[in-house]
């Protein structure tokens, strides 16, 4: 069976993809072991939350996961609608929404980390 790359998604854009799902998997595992397990009552209090976040390893480790998750979800997005075969124009500007969707979403993420860290 012959197998062909979609009008519009390159080998970086769909390698970036396969990567960052590895990381996507590894750090949920993490996030998950410690917010759920660790945590006594299966939950971080907010208190938790503010001296989890106060390390510096930590709170680099979860935004790395941001960045991660965004990047990774935003390509399947493209990548399914890649699916549906649109005219050039449309890739254009799906391109751009989804990349301003991508930089507020990690900016936001990154401010709210840092407004945590300062409590």
């Amino acid at each position: 069976m012959e197998r062909s790359i979609k009008r519009g998604e390159g080998a970086i854009l769909w390698s970036i993809k396969q990567i960052s799902g590895v990381f996507v998997f590894v750090l949920i595992i993490v996030h998950i072991i410690v917010n759920h397990l660790v945590a006594p009552t299966g939950l971080l209090s907010y208190d938790d939350v503010l001296a989890y976040l106060g390390n510096p390893w930590i709170a680099s480790m979860e935004t790395i996961f941001l960045v991660t998750v965004c990047g990774h979800s935003l390509l399947g997005v493209r990548s399914v609608v890649l699916d549906l075969n649109p005219g050039q124009t449309v890739v254009l500007w799906m391109d751009r929404i989804l990349f301003i969707i991508g930089i507020g979403s990690v900016i936001y993420g990154v401010w709210l980390t840092t407004v945590i860290m300062a409590r």
